[in-house]
């Protein structure tokens, strides 16, 4: 009877081993996925771009209740059926991806999306999966690394990294309450917490 029980036992733990293992073998799949497709949209987003920015009549800093709709409207461009608002580049930890327009779960499997606001707003929050090649590297950054973002108008907005946070899934009004002008987050590696890295626009 102990001999069944520990032959069960081996065959159990390896069938968990061999489980964990395919787990394993396909995130890394879904993130090289993941990485190549983001690589593979930017050089036709940047292809979309204005030879010259088109700057918005309204100066940085003009408080957003003086803002016309057209000019806290972005610019989208489409491309393969979806719409995109930008890019992101990020030096400090070799980032560069397009941003798409709109979230969803299907989405944030290409590149990271806009989860709220504008640019000229003040207030934008982009969300991406935590894909080493996504938001995966989010924590590494450290108050005052750079941040950059083009718009499909061609203009390119400086930010400075001010803050990281640790945040509960639900946290939201801290992610989208507006206070810095650029908000990033991510899961970490258990999903139950969001890394959230805060920026200040350089004007």
């Amino acid at each position: 009877m102990r001999r069944k029980l520990g032959n069960l036992c081996i065959f159990l733990g390896a069938v968990l081993l061999a489980a964990a293992l395919l787990l394993l073998g396909y995130n890394c799949w879904d993130a090289a996925r993941a990485g190549n497709a983001a690589e593979e949209i930017l050089p036709a987003l940047l292809d979309e771009m204005p030879d010259e920015p088109t700057v918005p009549d309204q100066p940085l800093g003009t408080p957003v209740e003086y803002l016309d709709e057209d000019t806290l409207t972005m610019t989208e461009a489409e491309i393969d059926g979806e719409r995109y608002i930008g890019w992101l580049d990020i030096p400090a930890i070799e980032l560069e991806l397009p941003v798409m327009s709109e979230w969803s779960y299907s989405r944030l499997k290409t590149a990271p999306c806009r989860y709220s606001g504008t640019v000229r707003g003040e207030d934008l929050v982009l969300l991406g999966h935590n894909y080493t090649r996504h938001f995966g590297k989010l924590d590494r950054l450290r108050v005052g690394d750079e941040v950059l973002f083009t718009d499909m108008d061609g203009v390119v907005y400086r930010y400075e990294v001010a803050a990281r946070d640790v945040l509960d899934a639900d946290a939201v009004a801290e992610m989208t309450a507006g206070e810095y002008d650029l908000t990033l987050f991510t899961c970490d590696a258990t999903g139950a917490r969001r890394i959230t890295v805060y920026c200040d626009m350089v004007k």
